[in-house]
């Protein structure tokens, strides 16, 4: 069997390959890369590295030859997703790949997140394309919480916009060993998983983890959109990424964020990784 991943070199896709590696020894694995220079590490654990750029059409069709099995990691050009996606669905299609997964959001259907609608035109494309699919509808990452954890320990406080909201995130890892398992086995055509972590949270609860693990207070403060948009602004981050950042918090009060599906913890064997542990091993290593 082989199965392809591609934005094989990100974060998520090199997770996935390295529970396909263990879940399915045996199948052949191809990473779809935009740069192959960057990929040499994934050859030295015998995975086939082709070059895949979204933007460079002839590069599609000739990468997925002789692929059973391909694995659509949303692209990360917010904005430019769509003909991205569709020109790999396309080319899925003229190269004969029977069976394609895709990580979409969480109740995409519904969400009223601003992400959303890139994943439903997507998961549109997909559902007329013809294609055997699987949609893997993942909530947010619970490292998109924890990419500043140090400098929350060091200041004491942890800012947002998301009120008493609960967020039921789940780990990168967690999505990604659930992506391998639905890959790696059959019976999954046309599923639509709603992927979600099993402990939800609310920023409070996540002030008072970062508080326990660095042995000191922690609190969070919640601020209005406009003045948390800014003083993301001020910190430094892109424009872009500020409002999607403003943007989940402000829907996650509105309950954008809290599942209790258990597609995650049924895929997995076992419940999700709660955020504590991650947040524990972060500050504690």
């Amino acid at each position: 069997m082989n199965i392809a991943i591609t934005g094989a070199n990100g974060q998520l896709g090199q997770l996935v390959i390295q529970a396909l590696r263990q879940q399915v020894p045996d199948a052949e694995l191809i990473a779809l890369v935009r740069d192959p220079q960057k990929a040499k590490h994934l050859q030295d654990f015998g995975v086939t590295v082709r070059h895949f750029d979204y933007d460079q059409i002839e590069s599609l069709v000739p990468a997925l030859q002789g692929v059973d099995k391909l694995l659509l990691i949303s692209a990360n050009e917010i904005g430019r997703r769509v003909p991205q996606h569709r020109a790999v669905i396309d080319a899925a299609k003229a190269a004969g790949v029977p069976y394609l997964a895709y990580t979409s959001l969480y109740n995409a259907e519904q969400s009223l997140l601003s992400l959303a609608a890139e994943h439903r035109e997507t998961e549109k494309l997909i559902k007329d394309s013809g294609l055997k699919y699987s949609l893997l509808r993942n909530n947010w990452y619970s490292e998109n919480y924890l990419a500043n954890i140090q400098q929350v320990a060091d200041q004491g406080v942890l800012y947002g916009a998301a009120q008493d909201a609960k967020i039921s995130s789940a780990s990168r890892r967690d999505y990604a060993e659930a992506a391998a398992k639905v890959l790696a086995t059959e019976g999954h055509q046309h599923d639509v998983y709603e992927l979600a972590g099993t402990q939800a949270f609310s920023l409070a609860e996540l002030a008072g983890y970062i508080g326990e693990a660095a042995t000191k207070q922690v609190i969070y403060q919640d601020l209005s959109p406009n003045d948390y948009h800014q003083a993301l602004i001020d910190a430094g981050l892109p424009a872009g990424l500020v409002d999607v950042i403003v943007d989940a918090d402000v829907q996650a009060t509105h309950g954008a964020m809290y599942s209790n599906a258990t597609d995650l913890a049924q895929l997995l064997g076992h419940d999700s990784t709660p955020i504590q542990n991650q947040v524990h091993a972060l500050l504690q290593s």
